[in-house]
């Protein structure tokens, strides 16, 4: 049976998170209540953290000699995003344009209860001003087309055009020419002219919920990567150690992480220029990536490496790959290892089937831009990408377990 401590404060972090700026606003929350302090660039609290949008960037020891250890994740998931300028009407029925985000497994989308989370820019007593949104209950729908109307699917698949089959339905069309200004206006309790800009996004208003005949998993959305931003930032408050460390969320990896807050920016360089000044040691220090893994599906065992097969509940799982998708060296690898075993956990390797390409994550970026040795890791999971997903109940405690070993060397 999971710890039901860590799988059900996991849970409580996720359901708190429908978007990246509330994933960050969540940690700032842990944080805060943690004793950590909210710096700006230039100020080093010995236990601090800094926000701008969806990333985050927290640490311990500032001023400490010595190696030091980093954990990246990233805040975001793939999901559809309301566009500028969405309103439409179809057959009598309002609907919302919306504009894949991500690797989303799109069929995952359909006749799912969706709410809408972000953030909307406002004008407020002649200020402009941003505001998180957070519509919990099921405001959105995109239903599926019977069966009756597409013979075709059992043969041929399902196939779906981004713009056309996933526009969600909100409302059904009358007299007034209301639109989503005016229902954001009126959660906001604001007039509709005063709505200058947004970054929405649908999300599963289903709750995170074990599953098995003896709960041996959890489904939940958003568990690539809000699970490892979880186990980073409680790793951080629980960390006792006089090892500099740091712990860096980002924004964008979905898309490239080609952002002003996405791993490719400055935000964990400069800080790390920052604690160089304060005589941090980076020629043992050591970045942990951590993302999730693909566990070996049992309808599909063929797309999978034969010799590198991946379980639920087998423990954390280190990524290697030849050509750097993933940026894992040896050393790495062996410290992450060897940390596994000092907390009793067992660990896993993947590699992915040669004539398959493999995803990636922020290690390879963080690495190239940092030079930090690094080792990229996660959790075993299925059905990455869906707007539910599902994983191993014992897993989330163990990664949890291990990143404080690591925090605490």
């Amino acid at each position: 049976m999971a710890s039901p401590s860590a799988l059900d404060d996991m849970f409580g972090f996720i359901s708190a998170s429908p978007s990246p700026r509330h994933a960050v606003v969540e940690s700032c929350r842990r944080l805060r209540d943690a004793g950590f302090q909210s710096s700006s660039a230039g100020s080093l609290p010995a236990r601090g953290f800094r926000a701008r949008g969806g990333s985050l960037l927290a640490w311990i020891n500032a001023a400490k000699p010595g190696p030091v250890r980093v954990v990246t994740a990233h805040t975001d998931s793939p999901n559809l995003r309301i566009k500028p300028n969405p309103d439409s009407t179809s057959t009598g029925l309002r609907q919302f344009g919306v504009e894949v985000y991500g690797g989303a497994l799109l069929n995952s989308w359909l006749d799912r209860d969706l709410g809408i989370s972000g953030h909307v820019v406002v004008r407020h007593d002649a200020q402009i001003e941003t505001r998180l949104l957070r519509i919990d209950r099921p405001v959105l729908r995109v239903p599926q087309l019977a069966i009756h109307l597409d013979r075709d699917i059992s043969t041929k698949g399902l196939l779906l055009n981004r713009q056309q089959n996933l526009r969600p339905i909100w409302g059904i069309e009358n007299d007034s020419d209301e639109g989503l200004a005016d229902l954001l206006a009126a959660e906001l309790d604001l007039d509709a002219g005063a709505i200058l800009a947004y970054e929405l996004m649908a999300h599963d208003t289903l709750s995170p919920a074990r599953w098995g005949w003896h709960d041996e998993f959890f489904a939940s959305p958003r568990i690539d990567n809000q699970l490892s931003c979880w186990a980073a930032v409680e790793a951080l408050i629980g960390a006792d150690t006089e090892t500099p460390c740091v712990v860096a969320l980002f924004d964008h990896e979905e898309v490239g992480s080609t952002s002003a807050t996405g791993a490719d920016s400055g935000l964990l360089l400069n800080l790390l220029a920052e604690l160089t000044v304060d005589g941090a040691d980076h020629d043992r220090s050591l970045c942990i990536s951590a993302d999730c893994a693909h566990a070996t599906h049992p309808n599909y065992v063929d797309r999978h490496d034969a010799e590198h097969q991946i379980a639920l509940n087998g423990g954390p799982v280190i990524k290697v790959n030849a050509n750097e998708r993933y940026a894992t060296t040896p050393l790495g690898h062996a410290l992450f290892a060897e940390a596994c075993t000092a907390v009793g956990s067992q660990h896993q390797i993947f590699v992915s089937r040669t004539d398959l390409a493999c995803g990636s994550t922020v290690g390879p970026i963080t690495a190239a831009r940092t030079g930090l040795e690094t080792v990229d890791v996660g959790i075993a999971q299925l059905a990455m990408h869906s707007a539910r997903e599902s994983a191993g109940a014992e897993d989330p405690a163990r990664l949890l377990q291990v990143l404080t070993h690591l925090f605490c060397p």
